[in-house]
């Protein structure tokens, strides 16, 4: 999903019934993050699982998109049934949507 593609859902008020999970680092997460986000960092998430519900809508972000996209992949295995990465991450955002937030 692209940021503007995002950007748009929340505007409409639909992401709100969503759920974003951030799977960057904590230090990470302290610099910039999206308004509503989860923090539930990569290395964390086989054992936190259960924090998450399946049935709703999961957006996941990251850095630049690598790695929301492996655990975008991940989820769907592990039975999410609608599941989206954030393309570009927190950097396309901070650029294209949000330029308040810091880049790093």
């Amino acid at each position: 999903m692209s940021v503007h593609a995002f950007k748009a859902e929340q505007d409409a008020g639909v992401a709100a019934a969503w759920q974003v999970v951030d799977v960057r680092e904590p230090w990470e997460h302290a610099l910039c993050s999206l308004a509503g986000s989860r923090l539930l960092p990569m290395q964390e998430l086989p054992q936190r699982l259960h924090e998450l519900d399946p049935t709703r809508t999961t957006v996941v972000v990251c850095h630049h998109g690598v790695r929301s996209f492996q655990v975008a992949l991940w989820l769907e295995r592990n039975g999410f049934a609608d599941v989206a990465n954030l393309s570009g991450g927190i950097d396309a955002w901070a650029r294209q949507i949000d330029p308040g937030l810091a880049v790093y």
